[in-house]
């Protein structure tokens, strides 16, 4: 049962206040593994358009690989459809500014089911692309498989989550609670506001993982991550986008 209610009344994580207006769409992002790498500045700054820095923690850049399931998508006052909304996931992301506002900037975004990924392509303009994505319990450990062919692509992962009580650091925090992310689309740059309750993590223990990413100058995947998390997820209320100057 969503908790949209009880979502719009806990702000004080906030980095700014709530937007104007209603919320557009409902969707939730569940069973999130986040896989983060410091990449050199120079390499990122090169994929972002033009309006956006890089976002730095102490002085050093992050790229993260977020695999999860996207469920309930769906606009304000409709129900969803389980055939569109609700489809696994992979985005690759960095961390950007655009004057006073940090968010997030996706470099890559594959879908599940091509449905999925056109309509929520043409909707939204982020840079959806149809991947095979499956997820599964083996052996008793969780796992997620990822293959673009087009774009040759790979994600193998089997992972334990571990249930020690995490307290976040301040590097995790700064890593997962972003709550605007930007997309070009055309000429033209546009942010996206978003709320959620804050991300309850838990440490990660990779058994396995192949991945390869190459887009541009950055390739993922040759060295392991340098953090790795686990969420059981987050409720999301999203805003129409904004055109920014």
């Amino acid at each position: 049962m969503s908790r949209k209610g009880n979502i719009l009344k806990e702000i004080v994580h906030r980095p700014w206040e709530l937007p104007s207006g209603e919320w557009r769409y409902y969707q939730e992002w569940n069973d999130a593994l986040f896989l983060h790498w410091r990449i050199p500045a120079e390499i990122l700054q090169k994929l972002l358009p033009e309006g956006l820095e890089l976002d730095l923690f102490e002085g050093e850049a992050w790229v993260s690989v977020v695999a999860f399931t996207m469920e309930k998508i769906r606009p304000r006052f409709l129900p969803a459809l389980s055939l569109i909304s609700d489809f696994h996931e992979i985005n690759v992301r960095t961390y950007v500014k655009h004057k006073e506002k940090s968010g997030v900037y996706f470099i890559s975004m594959e879908g599940q089911k091509l449905l999925s990924v056109l309509v929520s392509k043409a909707l939204s303009g982020l840079p959806y692309q149809r991947a095979n994505i499956s997820r599964k319990l083996h052996n008793g450990l969780s796992s997620y498989s990822s293959v673009n062919n087009r774009k040759q692509f790979r994600l193998e992962a089997e992972y334990d989550v571990l249930p020690d009580e995490y307290q976040p650091t301040a590097l995790d925090k700064w890593l997962v609670e972003r709550y605007c992310l930007f997309v070009d689309i055309g000429n033209e740059l546009f942010c996206y506001e978003i709320h959620h309750l804050p991300w309850k993590i838990a440490k990660v223990k990779l058994e396995y993982l192949k991945l390869d990413y190459k887009i541009g100058d950055l390739a993922i995947g040759k060295a392991a991550p340098e953090l790795t998390h686990f969420s059981e997820g987050v409720e999301v209320l999203a805003w129409e986008k904004v055109k920014l100057d």
